[in-house]
């Protein structure tokens, strides 16, 4: 695709785009066995949180729901339920690809290479374990940025009212944004650009984000699926990195551009593109 988007409906259809694109991408043999040992972490996390999740529910409720907005039950509940479906969400997928990490941000590279034919650098196993370090501290980044959000949405959830209507709309959108921030950075991470850096990028387009990690979320909502769309979305991340922002970053290395605005417009207003036809993407 690569296109300048003008428009919310554009960057709808290009989130639509790069999350289909993360499917037909995984179907490939070669990058098969970049997914087993993500694949297992994934089934083994699931079974835990699930036993967890549903086992606690009815304590998250009570809390939740006091006594005196019993007449609202029949909306508050679903309400509810979506607010602790988010928190179990954000919970099994921070966990998730705290331990994937690695094995994702080699696969991103993989499919990198797929699309770009040309190689990061170190691509043997001896330089994928020195930068696990840099990839562990990325983790943590992400954890840093998202978890004081969550817990604040957490505690506006006890708030009467606002607390069973607005917070779960909010959570939902906040989760995925996240999720997006999660997928987009191993290929950012992989070309060492700063946190900052990625997500004042991803923040600028931010439609075709929030489509992209709601379809990733909604999908990992649904049983079996579940288990394979971490690489699904690692591979979508990585296409839309290599259509819609490597050029930009690979022109502009240097630091200066911590806090730039990717609108993707010249000074003068003339617009610009970002990528080079040596990369269409096939």
């Amino acid at each position: 695709m690569s296109l300048l988007f003008s428009s919310p409906q554009n960057q709808v259809s290009a989130g639509f785009h790069y999350f289909i694109k993360g499917w037909s991408l995984l179907a490939q043999k070669k990058f098969l066995p970049f997914v087993i040992i993500p694949l297992i972490i994934n089934v083994l996390l699931i079974i835990g949180l699930s036993w967890f999740f549903l086992s606690s529910m009815n304590h998250w409720f009570e809390l939740l729901l006091p006594s005196w907005l019993d007449w609202l039950s029949f909306i508050l509940i679903p309400l509810i339920f979506v607010l602790l479906l988010v928190g179990f969400y954000f919970a099994f997928t921070t966990l998730a690809n705290f331990i994937a990490a690695p094995f994702n941000a080699l696969l991103s590279e993989k499919v990198e290479l797929q699309l770009t034919n040309q190689p990061l650098g170190d691509t043997s196993l001896f330089g994928m374990l020195k930068d696990i370090p840099r990839m562990l501290k990325r983790e943590w980044q992400k954890m840093i940025y998202g978890v004081p959000r969550l817990v604040a949405l957490f505690f506006l959830g006890f708030v009467p009212v606002l607390g069973q209507t607005a917070v779960p709309v909010l959570a939902f959108i906040f989760g995925a944004w996240m999720i997006a921030i999660q997928y987009c950075d191993y290929p950012f991470d992989n070309h060492k650009i700063s946190f900052p850096r990625m997500r004042n990028a991803l923040s600028q387009n931010k439609w075709m984000n929030y489509t992209f990690g709601t379809l990733v979320s909604l999908f990992t909502m649904i049983p079996f699926v579940n288990f394979v769309v971490m690489p699904v979305a690692v591979c979508g991340a990585t296409a839309m990195w290599v259509e819609e922002y490597r050029q930009l970053f690979l022109d502009n290395a240097t630091g200066e551009f911590e806090r730039a605005n990717y609108t993707f417009r010249t000074s003068t207003g003339k617009e610009i593109t970002t990528r080079s036809e040596n990369y269409e993407v096939k």
